[in-house]
């Protein structure tokens, strides 16, 4: 192609700022990574490059790196709107990729592959057809996660013409040369975003006709004609110089080699996998390959600067629409912890130790995690959700069942998260969707299970106030989350149901909470549905954590519920809502989630589902086969599925991905648990400890225990009084009226309480206790006075 000279353009590109910046479609194809020392990681979608991050995984440097092909006489085609192209790789779980775009006048291939040793991303190209066409490349620069205050320039580097962008501490090169290895750019233009960038001037003039040599601060792209046959280096560094000396260094070495390293580095990757998690050969070939890309997935989304730390997703939820910050690229600690099990479920001990490690340098210092967070540490949201802080107790537990914890030191994490739970639970401000506040049967389950499973990290007194409080909470689940002889109930023909959210009774109730109105936040209207109409899928962790077995009566009865409420069947198989009313999806009309919307169907819970039938005694092949016909091209897995009529205008096809976040690696972390735990026919993520302690059945607690946020009102004759204050305090306290009084100091602290036993075992029913407190502290009174009825509360929950 002719050179062009020093500075042929005029020097600044119109319309500043460019248009309101979003990013790509979460709609990924495929993710990937290099195993060696590179620091990016690459989408795709649309069967072009999408958000390219670096150096860390949660910070996406670009928006997308496209094609037109174009005859420079008004003929203009951009190829990720053909939507006609075919996506391969060398192997299932392999993120080299080949996409061939196919058109009327000419097929387009591409192959996209990471340098293991440079911070580039390799894009080869092959033109054929008609041969007046020609490619231009398109860049869209969002450096430092923004598509804000970019800079972009054609430029001249030592020689060599290049296309860069820098924005703060961050610069991007691509650069590109021929078979030769000869600079190969043509005309080339920088402009603002939606005003003079390179779509728009073919959109208005049917070809390149702009030259612009910059453009910025503002949403600005890059766009270059090539030869037909031609190959780019993205490369990224901490300026525009560092990331050209990158991508041409890259350049210099061949194509093809650099495809068979990947190739072969990710081979040598699933084979010692496949060593060390042996699958049956009867596993259908389909669910082996998802198994394989799934396994990918996990290793994909792990950083490098910060060992253990995964984000949930390498997408934005509806980011076509939108120009989040955060998107899915977070970490959040219960995704992080249900992707390090699938890690342990490949024989991976050492990331999921790395997990540990992360989890316990970011623990806050009263016991709990953000709700989810940079990588550094830094919070983006602040909800307190209380299996976020069970979960990493769960984890260290595993690990040290496997006699696997390589010298950390866990006793401080699980003190702290502990003491945590018990000062806030039962009740959780947020359930694990990060919703409404109340006590969840999943959130329940994975906190009872991590008071048992981390008990062995506590001092002897602790240790036993641990499972007191396990035994207790989980004695009083039915209590807090069950409903019966509702409209509900008898629509559906059952006794009993789990709700999506219960309460903990206190005093100062009507009694009457699960009759209220349990507001669903991610609806335009909330439909105003009491409590005791909600119901969701998350009593089903009570059956995979031991906590209740699959043909417990109250379990069966919320199935026929569940079932009936919220399962959907699909063109690829049955799948389910999370509860009934919610919001969090495409509009009815397939709008994008827009802050409130349509709940959609979500793969993951076929998982879930799948680990109940195994625990009942059924194969759960069928729910890995649902799951392999939800993924998307590229066998990624989606947050949720559309269920509805095809809207093909918007991309929405029954049992098919929407435009919530694909890949999510909660999705495929559960695909590989469900695999693994069919092969060991039992859930592998069930701690033998808990099972061991409850077989399955409600326990009948020897201690109650009355907790500040959960102040009891009625005990079991022969129950032990367990009063647990925040400070050292007398406990002054007499029966039936205030007969027999007498003080009660409370002792040491253990796990953040200060606990006093009542001694009331002798009281018959229909007895009283009559409390108050007074600090040893300050020798201030507590202000108020408890009572506590002692009855036979009745066991209503169905028996056979």
């Amino acid at each position: 192609m002719t050179e062009l000279p020093a500075s042929p353009y005029p020097a600044a590109a119109p319309g500043a700022p460019g248009t309101a910046p979003t990013w790509c479609s979460s709609a990924k194809q495929m993710v990937g990574c290099a195993l060696g020392p590179s620091r990016l990681w690459f989408t795709i979608g649309s069967g072009i490059v999408n958000e390219v991050y670096y150096p860390r995984i949660d910070i996406p440097q670009i928006r997308d790196l496209g094609f037109i092909v174009a005859d420079d006489k008004g003929f203009w085609v951009e190829v990720k709107r053909l939507d006609r192209h075919e996506l391969k790789t060398p192997g299932a779980g392999i993120p080299a990729v080949q996409v061939v775009h196919r058109h009327e006048r000419f097929t387009l291939t591409l192959r996209v592959v990471p340098d293991a040793r440079r911070d580039v991303l390799l894009v080869q190209l092959q033109l054929e057809g008609d041969p007046e066409l020609r490619p231009y490349a398109l860049l869209a620069p969002h450096l430092g996660g923004t598509g804000h205050d970019n800079h972009a320039a054609v430029a001249q580097y030592r020689g060599r013409r290049v296309l860069w962008a820098e924005q703060g501490p961050f610069g991007l090169a691509l650069a590109a040369i021929d078979r030769d290895q000869e600079d190969c750019w043509g005309p080339c233009s920088a402009g603002y975003a939606g005003v003079s960038d390179g779509w728009q001037d073919f959109s208005r003039n049917g070809a390149l006709r702009w030259r612009y040599a910059e453009a910025g601060p503002g949403n600005v792209a890059l766009t270059g004609a090539l030869p037909r046959h031609a190959t780019l280096a993205l490369g990224l560094g901490s300026s525009k110089e560092s990331a050209a000396t990158l991508a041409v260094a890259a350049l210099l070495q061949p194509f093809d080699g650099l495809w068979e390293r990947q190739r072969l580095d990710w081979s040598r990757w699933h084979a010692l996998n496949e060593q060390r998690c042996v699958l049956p050969p009867d596993l259908p070939k389909e669910v082996h390959d998802l198994f394989l890309t799934s396994a990918m997935v996990l290793r994909t989304h792990q950083d490098k600067i910060y060992p253990g730390a995964m984000v949930a997703s390498l997408s934005v939820p509806w980011g076509n629409t939108r120009d989040e910050r955060g998107g899915y690229h977070l970490v959040w600690p219960r995704d992080l912890v249900e992707c390090a099990g699938a890690l342990l479920a490949l024989g991976a001990v050492d990331d999921a130790r790395n997990v540990l490690r992360y989890l316990m340098a970011t623990q806050k210092s009263d016991g709990h995690w953000y709700q989810n967070q940079w990588l550094g540490g830094k919070p983006f949201w602040h909800g307190i959700q209380l299996d976020e802080a069970a979960f990493p107790v769960l984890l260290a537990a595993t690990l040290a069942d496997e006699d696997a914890l390589d010298g950390i030191e866990v006793r401080s994490m699980a003190t702290r998260a502990l003491a945590f739970i018990v000062r806030n639970g039962p009740a959780s401000d947020q359930d694990r969707w990060e919703e409404d506040t109340g006590v969840n049967a999943f959130t329940l389950a994975v906190c009872i299970a991590a008071l048992v499973a981390g008990a062995p990290f506590l001092p002897s007194e602790a240790r036993d106030f641990a499972l007191a409080v396990a035994d207790y909470w989980n004695a009083r689940i039915e209590d807090w989350t069950t409903v019966s002889d509702t409209p509900l109930a008898r629509r559906a023909g059952v006794t009993r149901y789990y709700v999506r959210e219960g309460f903990v009774p206190t005093d100062g109730d009507d009694g009457d909470l699960l009759h209220h109105a349990l507001p669903i936040k991610n609806r335009r209207h909330d439909p105003g549905l009491p409590a005791a109409e909600q119901v969701g899928v998350d009593f089903l962790q009570l059956v995979r954590t031991g906590l209740r077995r699959p043909d417990d009566p109250v379990i069966r009865d919320t199935l026929t519920v569940v079932d009936a409420l919220l399962r959907v069947v699909t063109p690829s198989g049955p799948s389910w809502y999370r509860y009934n009313g919610d919001g969090y999806g495409e509009h009815s009309d397939g709008r994008p989630f827009d802050g409130t919307g349509h709940g959609r169907a979500w793969p993951l819970l076929n998982g879930e589902r799948g680990h109940y039938q195994l625990a009942a005694g059924q194969d759960p092949l069928p729910e890995l086969e649902s799951m392999v016909r939800m993924a998307g091209v590229g066998s990624m897995l989606p947050e949720q599925v559309w269920e509805h009529p095809p809207l093909p205008g918007r991309g929405l096809y029954p049992g098919r991905p929407s435009g919530s976040a694909m890949p999510l690696a909660w999705a495929h972390a559960e695909f590989i648990k469900l695999v693994v735990s069919r092969c060991q026919g039992a859930p592998f993520d069930r701690s033998n400890r808990v099972w061991q302690r409850y077989h399955g059945e409600a326990p009948e607690a020897r201690v109650a225990i009355w907790l500040a946020q959960a102040p009891l009102t009625t005990v079991a004759p022969g129950q032990r009084l367990l009063v647990c204050l925040r400070e050292p305090a007398t406990v002054h306290w007499g029966v039936n009226g205030w007969q027999n009084v007498r003080d009660t100091p409370t002792g040491e602290a253990t796990l953040g309480h200060f606990n006093a036993e009542l001694a009331i075992e002798g009281l018959e029913p229909g007895a009283t206790v009559e409390f108050t407190c007074r600090s040893r502290r300050d020798g201030t009174w507590l202000g108020r006075d408890f009572r506590i009825t002692v009855q036979a509360a009745p066991d209503t929950r169905p028996r056979e």
